[in-house]
């Protein structure tokens, strides 16, 4: 009897471990994932609505995936940067997102680093042909519905805008914006301060609050905290914000373009789960849910609204080659755009020009 049981107990053990081994066997083949911000995943802006989509993403593939964030990696610091992307990588993560425009050097040359590693860079350009590709949104959408709204609503027809860095990205907005506005509002002005942040709350603040003492009677901005917002509201004026519902200033908040990055984290991670991963510049809109404008607030008149619902198919339907088909004109008046034509997507990454309504200087 003693030996039966010893020959029971002894394939128990068996099972039992080949049971361990399975489970390590399950875990270990879960793909991890690493991603980098510029600055608090609660920053109530950017990093945020980024951190949101890969929250999105960890609900819906569940064990499948193990997700590994860095946050306050400034995108200036190319040092921080490469540390971070390192220890993502001695971390066992195989795909990782760099979510900001200035983490796409550091990118590129990690892809060269670690070949066996999937990148993705936000915002950017640059790819290679195996191991790194570039993903945005045509966000711009968002910005052209939010200008109808702020055309519709200022008094004075002057209209503000706290931006962060001269960069396409960034210019593209302002345009978009004033697009937006001057197609309802043909008087309507946008004037830029510069802060050359992406995160620093004091900084967007006192640019916000220089516009406001010029007589701006509402406010846009592209950073990524709510203090623009707050500053317009503390003002008395109007603001349309970025990337997140911002319900901290009542009195001022109308609307905001908004990013839907989940679809994209849960599409791009799926295909590397189905061993489809592939190099793409991805570049989704309102149409695939990636870009969206916020809720109309209560503030918003009968007549804006009417004016954003108006133009909302059209957006939806072409996206960025709707918000900025011809005819434009820049700044000097000259003609840009003809009718019937619209920006190519490649001078779109590049563009350095500001549209006839903009004030301000683009530093070079």
């Amino acid at each position: 009897m003693k030996k039966v049981l010893s020959m029971i107990l002894a394939v128990l053990m068996i099972f039992g471990m080949a049971a361990i081994a399975g489970c390590e066997e399950k875990k270990d083949e879960a793909l991890k994932v690493g991603v980098l911000y510029i600055s608090p995943k609660d920053d109530g802006g950017y990093s945020q609505a980024h951190a949101e989509g890969i929250a999105e993403a960890k609900a819906k593939f569940g064990d499948k995936i193990i997700v590994s964030e860095i946050e306050n990696v400034n995108d200036t610091d190319v040092t921080a940067t490469n540390n971070a992307i390192d220890n993502l990588v001695n971390n066992g993560c195989k795909l990782i997102f760099t979510t900001s425009y200035g983490y796409m050097d550091p990118t590129e040359a990690a892809a060269k680093k670690y070949p066996d590693v999937k990148f993705c860079h936000c915002s950017g350009y640059k790819t290679n042909d195996t191991n790194m590709d570039a993903y945005f949104g045509q966000i711009e959408t968002g910005r052209y519905l939010a200008g109808i709204v702020a055309g519709k609503m200022t008094s004075n027809n002057k209209l503000g805008y706290v931006a962060a860095f001269p960069i396409p990205e960034v210019i593209r907005g302002i345009n978009a914006y004033t697009l937006g506005a001057k197609s309802v509002n043909p008087d309507v002005t946008v004037q830029v301060v510069w802060t050359n942040t992406w995160f620093d709350p004091a900084t967007e603040k006192a640019a916000a609050e220089a516009l406001l003492a010029a007589g701006v009677d509402v406010m846009a901005q592209h950073q990524d905290s709510p203090s623009a917002i707050e500053a317009a509201e503390a003002a008395g004026a109007y603001a349309t914000g970025y990337d997140l519902t911002y319900s901290g200033a009542p009195d001022a908040y109308l609307t905001a373009p908004l990013w839907g990055w989940g679809v994209y984290y849960t599409y791009k991670i799926q295909q590397v789960l189905d061993g489809q991963w592939k190099v793409e510049n991805y570049w989704g809109g309102m149409k695939e849910g990636v870009a969206k404008l916020d809720e109309l607030s209560a503030l918003v008149s009968e007549d804006a609204k009417a004016a954003v619902e108006a133009a909302r198919p059209m957006v939806t339907e072409q996206g960025n080659a709707f918000v900025f088909s011809g005819p434009i004109y820049n700044q000097q008046g000259e003609l840009m755009v003809a009718e019937g034509e619209s920006i190519s997507y490649g001078d779109q990454m590049g563009m350095k020009w500001f549209v006839q309504g903009v004030i301000g200087e683009i530093p070079s």
